[in-house]
């Protein structure tokens, strides 16, 4: 059956976005077990309580409609989710591992954000007034995720390119006691 109208539309992204937040549920809790700064981890375990509110929010809207939120899977998600899985193997320091986290994780935020937006304006043309006020505060909260995360790159970023500098002089420090070795011994 073919949809023709806005508010199919509107239904279509919205299963998509809360087939993405489910989906965020089940992987913040492992994206905050990976990250090794305390912040960073406590930002993911306080994002994860919001994004199950996004969840309920979405349930809600859902009811008032009258429609089921299932039927959709937001691939768009899957790709980001699977991205910051491959991050969370990587072997990298700590302080490196956790910035490439916080790539990932605010790659979903954005992907979030424009979703939460363009749902946002359908629901006003639609003159759905209350969804709008959920979205609105859904989006919000994406965006304050966002600079949180942000915030926390500042920190952590540079952390991690001091521990870059710092294995590159053990290194080389590494190479010269070994090459002053091979002087001695010869």
């Amino acid at each position: 059956m073919q949809k023709d109208s806005l508010r199919d539309l509107y239904i279509d992204e919205l299963r998509d976005l809360y087939n993405a937040e489910t989906q965020l549920v089940k992987a913040l809790p492992k994206i905050a077990k990976a990250a090794a700064n305390d912040e960073l981890r406590e930002a993911f375990e306080e994002h994860l309580r919001q994004t199950s509110e996004h969840v309920s929010r979405l349930e809600q809207i859902f009811e008032q409609l009258d429609e089921k939120p299932s039927g959709k899977r937001c691939l768009g998600m899957e790709g980001l989710v699977k991205e910051a899985a491959e991050t969370m193997k990587e072997d990298y320091v700590d302080e490196v591992k956790d910035a490439a986290i916080i790539g990932a994780a605010q790659r979903v935020e954005h992907y979030e954000m424009a979703g939460y937006g363009t749902v946002r304006t359908f629901a006003e043309l639609l003159g759905e007034n209350e969804h709008v006020s959920l979205l609105e505060l859904t989006l919000d909260e994406e965006k304050q995720a966002d600079q949180k995360l942000t915030e926390l790159a500042q920190e952590i970023n540079r952390q991690a390119s001091e521990s870059e500098g710092k294995v590159r002089t053990s290194k080389a420090s590494q190479r010269e006691r070994g090459s002053s070795r091979s002087k001695k011994a010869a």
